[in-house]
């Protein structure tokens, strides 16, 4: 992505939020903003309320990739198959039941 495309993106993440901030004549103190510095950009002042709505959408975010944590070794590295990455054993009830038929195979 692009420096410029992220900035202008968080601008108007900034601007969208803003807009429900209440105004001087509310009487409300107006906050100290956060400034945000993508590369070479202007930077994007984040009001408090902005900035606290980024905090809650970053950590509501679930990156699609993330397929959880392998079952034997506890590694995260889990490809599209549920196999781990580290270890190379496969996840989830297959895996178990792929184990579960070696071991009376081997056993």
């Amino acid at each position: 992505m692009q420096p410029e495309a992220l900035a202008a993106a968080l601008r108007d993440f900034a601007d969208r939020i803003a807009r429900c901030d209440p105004g001087p004549s509310d009487g409300v103190p107006p906050e100290v903003p956060v400034e945000v510095r993508v590369g070479a950009a202007d930077p994007v002042r984040l009001t408090g309320s902005a900035a606290e709505a980024l905090v809650a959408a970053l950590r509501a975010y679930h990156d699609p990739r993330d397929r959880g944590r392998c079952d034997q070794c506890g590694g995260r590295r889990l490809d599209e198959a549920l196999q781990c990455l580290d270890c190379g054993q496969p996840g989830g009830l297959f895996g178990q039941l792929v184990r579960e038929r070696l071991q009376r195979h081997h056993g």
